[in-house]
This record gives structure tokens, sequence and C-alpha cells, in this order.
């Protein structure tokens, strides 16, 4: 994979959301031979133009923490489903 970019089109409430969605229709192909933990992925807005870069380590140790406030709780639970994680935190 290395040299390699594959783009997808989501649409997300939030970054980190963007990311696992983009994650799971890239993981959902068999022509994709895996994503390393140290890869970044690129997020473009449409609406208005804006790219953020997120490294997947701080993307794992997101998703990992435990949420805050109610809206951290419930956007971490929904990035969880998306990518197929247990939900139980």
């Amino acid at each position: 994979m290395e040299g390699v970019a594959h783009t997808v089109e989501v649409t997300a409430a939030t970054l980190y959301e963007a990311v696992a969605l983009g994650l799971a229709a890239i993981r959902g192909n068999d022509w994709v031979a895996g994503i390393a933990q140290g890869n970044v992925i690129k997020v473009s807005v449409a609406d208005i133009r804006v790219e953020h870069e997120v490294n997947l380590v701080n993307f794992s140790k997101w998703l990992d923490r435990t949420g805050v406030s109610p809206r951290e709780v419930s956007d971490r639970k929904r990035i969880r489903s998306i990518l197929g994680i247990p939900v139980s935190r």
C-alpha cells in the first residue's frame, strides 16, 4: 500500500466519524490489502473546503478514551459501531 492513495466520499457529522466511515468503506473491499496504524487519513469537507489529517494512532487513542460529556460518549459509541467495535463503554 506504500505510495497508494484511496478516496471515498462519506457524509459525517464529525471529523472522527468521517475517518471511521471512510475506513469502513475502504476495508469493505477485498482489493485493499490493509491500512497500517502509522498511515495518515486525509479528510476533505465539501461544503467549505477544509482538509484534516488524522494519524491513525491518535484516532485509536481517541476512540479508546472514556468520554467526558454525553456528546463525547455518544460520538465514540457511534464511531465504534461504524467500525464494528463493541460499544460497551
